[in-house]
């Protein structure tokens, strides 16, 4: 069997907190998609080549970069976190970014030209690092996944508007921690779940950085510190 390549990804939990208890952003994948299909999951996807040329206008806190950084291609951090911008505007039409005054030094990438339409740029200000994962060997596609926490108070504009999302996810909704645990999850999307709920609960910055390396058929899981 030929070997899958494991591709860069990133992924984002975003949390609101704007009612009587936290909730989730999850949407649905086709039931078609080659890559856990009908699973509910959060907004993300495989890195773009081009948001390596995309400027971020904010980074987020030094110890959430700095662990970032471990195990990572130097060209890659703040790609990550561009890439997961991206994901999120293309997944479910929300901004994460900081009103544009000024005509970008650089020429804006084609995957990026939406985006900068609406006036603003990406900022990552906010954004925590919190989990690591590889895709297990067997998968008829790849990624390793870089995970992040914000909050819903960076959005810009309204968060239960998703008119200027692709069709790549549907039944965007926000859930709480309880009825998310009920959807079609992944395996690893329930151990982010939970992780994410102590955080969220606990009102805490994580000490470390979960890491499930599934590279090959000899799994190990670390903590990024």
């Amino acid at each position: 069997m030929e070997e899958v390549p494991i591709r860069d990804a990133c992924s984002a939990i975003i949390v609101r907190n704007d009612g009587n208890f936290p909730r989730v952003l999850m949407g649905q994948r086709g039931e078609t998609a080659v890559f856990m299909p009908n699973k509910y999951v959060f907004p993300g996807g495989a890195i773009d080549p081009e948001d390596a040329l995309v400027e971020l206008d904010d980074h987020p806190n030094p110890i959430c970069l700095e662990r970032l950084k471990k195990h990572s291609p130097s060209q890659l951090p703040l790609t990550f976190l561009t890439s997961v911008i991206r994901e999120i505007w293309e997944e479910t039409g929300l901004i994460f970014g900081k009103k544009n005054k000024t005509i970008p030094s650089y020429q804006v990438p084609e995957s990026w030209q939406d985006f900068y339409k609406t006036g603003y740029v990406p900022s990552a200000s906010g954004f925590q690092f919190i989990f690591r994962a590889i895709t297990p060997p067997g998968r008829p596609r790849r990624f390793d996944a870089r995970f992040f926490l914000v909050n819903s108070d960076h959005i810009k504009g309204d968060l239960d508007n998703f008119s200027l999302a692709s069709d790549e996810l549907s039944h965007l909704h926000w859930v709480s921690f309880k009825e998310a645990k009920k959807l079609n999850l992944p395996f690893i999307t329930e151990i982010i779940l939970a992780e994410v709920e102590m955080l969220v609960e606990n009102d805490i910055f994580p000490e470390s950085v979960p890491f499930f390396n599934y590279k090959t058929e000899k799994s190990y899981i670390i903590r990024i510190t």
